[in-house]
């Protein structure tokens, strides 16, 4: 690819952080020092004078973001960016982190590469999910890890009720289920044991938390099927969770659809570290 294609750069991070908002300011130096316009929030456009603007409005004039932290704050930016397919490189400041796979000791390495076009872009899948209640449809959102339907601390097992494409699945007495893409994968997923899928694949995964029946295991769909799930339960309180981030209650009988969205997240990557290296280090494989 062309020389400097990324001009404009954004920085995303949080702004509590304090150590993230000094390696923000170190990189904005260096950025500047490289003739890059750089757009960034708070204490770093304050104390670099770069002008003051908001995550919005930095979206809107950038060509390339950077997120300094963990994949919380990812998944934040992927949201924020992905009207405009905005390539993301996550740079992770300590925490497990499978999308902010750049360590702080490689970053100027690979932002050096990336600039010179030495880089490799991950196209991956987002899910549109969508809920309706008493026929209405309600609420619309895209998420690129994860939609978690969960019963309350105090609330007992719940039914859900699961087609794929209109076919009845099955009916889930568990504590709640996950729906996640090959990317969310490796998140709550994971944990509940759910099996690790490649990035760039098209499926969807369908994984029950503490399932009433043991033979109730997760189980992989194609990413072009669509996904229905009615709530059954007695219990008010039933939450459903977006990326762990967005949240809402739940009530009796409210039916979650989730089906890919048409919109993408583009992690942007070294060719000099590829997905299984990050696997091995991210889940201490090897290590006895």
């Amino acid at each position: 690819m062309a020389e400097n294609i990324f001009q404009k750069v954004g920085i995303f991070l949080k702004h509590e952080h304090e150590i993230a908002v000094n390696i923000g300011i170190n990189l904005s130096k260096w950025l500047l020092q490289n003739s890059k316009d750089v757009f960034a929030e708070n204490e770093i456009s304050s104390t670099l004078n770069l002008g003051k603007f908001s995550r919005k409005e930095i979206a809107s004039k950038i060509d390339l973001a950077i997120v300094l932290g963990g994949d919380g704050t990812f998944l934040s930016v992927a949201r924020l960016v992905m009207d405009r397919n905005i390539p993301i490189i996550g740079v992770n400041l300590g925490s497990l982190g499978f999308l902010t796979e750049v360590t702080l000791e490689e970053m100027f390495d690979t932002l050096t590469d990336i600039f010179n076009g030495n880089y490799i872009i991950s196209e991956r899948m987002m899910l549109k999910t969508t809920l309706h209640r008493d026929n209405k449809k309600m609420n619309e959102y895209t998420v690129l890890n994860d939609v978690v339907i969960n019963k309350g601390a105090l609330a007992r097992i719940i039914t859900l009720k699961t087609s794929v494409n209109n076919e009845y699945l099955t009916t889930y007495r568990a504590d709640g289920m996950i729906i996640s893409t090959p990317t969310g994968s490796t998140a709550y997923s994971l944990s509940a044991g759910g099996p690790i899928v490649y990035p760039n694949l098209n499926s969807i995964i369908i994984t029950p938390i503490c399932p009433h029946t043991l033979t109730h295991r997760p189980i992989v769909v194609s990413g072009n099927d669509s996904i229905e799930i009615m709530l059954n339960s007695i219990d008010s309180d039933v939450l459903i969770t977006l990326d762990g981030q967005l949240g809402f209650p739940l009530k009796n009988n409210d039916i979650i659809k989730v089906e890919k969205s048409s919109k993408k997240t583009f992690v942007l990557k070294s060719p000099k570290k590829g997905y299984f290296e990050v696997l091995r280090n991210k889940l201490k494989w090897g290590i006895f």
